[in-house]
């Protein structure tokens, strides 16, 4: 998050196009002395520090190649189902994944769809030069934001073809201010802009970027594929057995002090609880533990127990959750009870289950979406949550009918993958 956002602050601080190159190499130096202090951060400058010896290493002259590229995990996710299609097709083809983020480099550095990952150099005219005189893509993809100007600058320059998918733009960013040539400019790198919605097709135009369509959100793609998939985890089934679940996915530390206080108070003995923190370091992981007074256990503790004789279970792993929201009657998602941003929806919606989330969720109009629909609750306290809570566990009508709406809603919202292949003519 600090990454990201000391990156941020190069691009909307710094605003006249004169000061934006000093300002990106004043955040590679501030980053440089925080990664002694910050291990995601220090992550980060070494992998950017790499970037270029291992495209050297693994690319020749002769190769030809595409580029996508992604600020973190969530718009990896977001362009995965384009990423795939586009793999099948280009089959002699080496593809680049970049990320700027550790977030997204560091979970996914080994993804089938590329050839070569790596993070995202700093955004120089010197860096992009560099770079495109190494990769020279065919095409490229960049998902939903994390607008280079120099990158996309030269990238123009040299007439190469490039794509935004699932774009979503607010009047309040650089790109429609007094003082945002140069990010604005920027985004007419892209051959086209595919958006989430009409009021930032509207926005482009305002702009006088016309070359758009409103394709709506890739997100609705990838988790709708989840139900193709095999769900099944056997010892999930031994967990829940019968029993009606509640899963709580990407929770925060603001999210688990309100659900423990549930769990330890309210919570009758037939409701289990499968708890899938956000941040899964150790003394975190037994804090958590040691404040639940119901039998819990983790993950990395199931080994030759009998999981059906435990109330919670804690998953300290990574990359079950998707697969986990299948087995929930109620979803808890995290991170909007804080600041740190609202974690993924959609992959619980799609299997049709009513949602809690915190009040901070004003970046995320898919919520808005749904708690307009009657699929999810806001909450803001712990009165709320426990009124919430006992209300989808005791009333199933209730239940039920808002995991339908969910449901809908996924199936309404689907279909930007087509739209973006057939523009790519695959």
């Amino acid at each position: 998050m600090l990454n990201n956002e000391l990156c941020i602050l190069a691009q909307t601080f710094f605003k006249l196009n004169r000061l934006y190159t000093f300002g990106i190499y004043l955040a590679g130096f501030v980053l440089k002395i925080i990664s002694f202090f910050n291990t995601k951060i220090k992550l980060g400058v070494k992998g950017r520090s790499e970037t270029f010896k291992v495209l050297e290493s693994q690319l020749s002259k002769t190769d030809k190649t595409l580029w996508f590229h992604c600020a973190s995990l969530g718009e990896y996710e977001q362009g995965l189902p384009i990423f795939k299609a586009l793999r099948q097709k280009y089959t002699d083809y080496k593809i680049i994944l970049s990320f700027f983020s550790p977030s997204g480099y560091e979970i996914r550095k080994n993804s089938p769809i590329a050839d070569i990952v790596i993070y995202l150099p700093l955004d120089t005219s010197t860096n992009a030069k560099r770079f495109f005189n190494l990769i020279n893509p065919e095409l490229t993809v960049f998902v939903k934001y994390d607008i280079w100007p120099n990158f996309l600058k030269e990238l123009k320059h040299r007439k190469l073809n490039a794509i935004l998918i699932s774009a979503t733009f607010r009047n309040n960013q650089s790109f429609f201010k007094w003082y945002g040539k140069q990010t604005r400019e920027a985004l007419f790198a892209f051959n086209h802009i595919f958006t989430q919605n009409e009021s930032s097709k509207l926005l482009l135009e305002q702009i006088n970027y016309t070359s758009t369509t409103v394709s709506g959100d890739t997100r609705f793609d990838r988790v709708t594929s989840q139900l193709q998939q095999n769900n099944n985890i056997d010892f999930i089934n031994n967990f829940k057995q019968d029993h009606l679940c509640v899963v709580i996915g990407s929770s925060w530390p603001e999210d688990e002090k309100i659900l423990v206080d549930y769990i330890n108070t309210k919570a009758k003995p037939n409701t289990k609880f499968i708890i899938a923190p956000h941040n899964i370091k150790a003394n975190q992981i037994n804090y958590l533990k040691n404040s639940i007074n119901k039998s819990s256990i983790l993950f990395s503790e199931k080994k030759d127990k009998d999981l059906s004789n435990y109330q919670v279970f804690i998953l300290d792993t990574i990359g079950l959750l998707s697969k986990v929201y299948s087995y929930a009657d109620i979803a808890y998602i995290g991170g909007a009870m804080g600041n740190t941003g609202l974690h993924n929806t959609l992959e619980a919606a799609v299997f049709g289950v009513p949602i809690i989330i915190g009040a901070n969720h004003d970046k995320f109009p898919e919520a808005q979406d749904m708690i307009d629909n009657n699929g999810m609750l806001s909450i803001t306290n712990q009165d709320q949550l426990n009124n919430a809570l006992t209300c989808f566990i005791n009333d199933t009508e209730k239940r039920l009918s808002f995991g339908k709406q969910n449901e809908l809603y996924i199936n309404k919202n689907k279909g930007a993958v087509i739209q973006i292949l057939n523009f790519l003519r695959i």
